[in-house]
């Protein structure tokens, strides 16, 4: 097979500016392994991209996606390891451009790591970039660690969820905010306390954290240095705001700004626990690769719980 079928981005703008178009189909170079992609992650990165406002794009047409499951059909020179038929997902070559929403990827075989035969291909398509971005706040900026407490703010998205999840394995006190419709979704994760962010400032209802993830960013953030004792740290998905230094140093707060990328040791914790049973990807909705703008308009509305994917084969 020569050619395939790929969601490109014609221009920046909005999600039906995605259309599906025939390609070809990618070669392995070396380190690199081709893979026929099962089901595909939507992340908010993607429709930010798509928007303009988020990574890079070079030139268009554009395929977007970084988080893919699927299947290795050819080896590139210099791959050990895998082989032609094993199972595998991952977060592809991010912040570059890795064209996941298409029936065949070309993925640097450091970026992936083999499925657990314990999930199916959508839920190992909604792990990789979540799951990566929760580790890397959780134990590369916090260093959390068992018996303090933590908070996640937007506990039931795509990072929170597995953060929460995370954070509880590790023996800490897991807070989250989340509305009052998740509240049982996330005490099944194993949430010892849901704060339903509609009452009013978090601050107000919550006090005395060690950590805090931030999915949010903006105002929040404020709010949510607030809820930390002295000498605790809020990591933020949203980068960094120079403008709130003064009030982190006031009330001695640290502050960790997570900028993701692909991590093999992270990968490869997240795949233990996925195989364990011990993290669970929730998902939300799949739906045909051929309606990835139906799943940026869903992703956009900011009430997703867990995670959208695409189906591709």
């Amino acid at each position: 097979m020569t050619r395939m079928r790929a969601v490109v981005a014609e221009r920046f703008g909005p999600p039906e500016v995605l259309r599906v178009a025939e390609v070809a189909v990618p070669e392995p170079s070396a380190g690199q392994v081709v893979v026929r992609v099962r089901a595909a992650g939507v992340n908010a990165i993607d429709w930010l991209t798509r928007a303009g406002l988020g990574v890079r794009v070079s030139r268009f047409p554009a395929i977007l996606g970084w988080d893919m499951s699927g299947t290795v059909m050819a080896c590139g020179s210099g791959v050990t390891g895998l082989r032609e038929g094993d199972d595998v997902f991952g977060m592809l070559s991010f912040p570059a451009l890795a064209s996941c929403y298409a029936e065949y990827v070309a993925a640097p075989v450091t970026d992936v790591a083999l499925k657990p035969s314990a999930i199916d291909h959508r839920q190992a398509a909604g792990a990789p970039m979540p799951a990566i971005t929760a580790w890397q706040a959780l134990f590369r900026h916090a260093d959390l660690r068992a018996g303090q407490r933590v908070l996640i703010h937007g506990a039931a998205g795509g990072v929170g969820h597995i953060a929460a999840q995370l954070a509880h394995l590790t023996g800490a006190e897991v807070i989250a905010t989340a509305s009052a419709r998740n509240r049982d979704f996330l005490i099944d994760l194993g949430v010892d306390q849901v704060v339903d962010y509609g009452l009013g400032p978090i601050s107000e209802l919550v006090s005395k954290v060690d950590v805090v993830v931030d999915s949010r960013g903006g105002a929040d953030f404020l709010d949510l240095v607030n809820a930390v004792r002295p000498g605790g740290i809020v990591v933020t998905l949203k980068g960094e705001q120079p403008e709130y230094r003064a009030q982190l140093e006031a009330q001695q707060v640290r502050a960790g700004y997570v900028y993701v990328g692909p991590d093999p040791q992270a990968l490869k914790a997240v795949a233990q626990h996925l195989a364990d049973g011990a993290v669970r990807v929730a998902v939300d909705r799949a739906l045909p690769l051929a309606q990835a703008a139906e799943a940026h308009k869903v992703g956009e509305t900011d009430h997703v719980r867990g995670r959208i994917v695409l189906d591709v084969y």
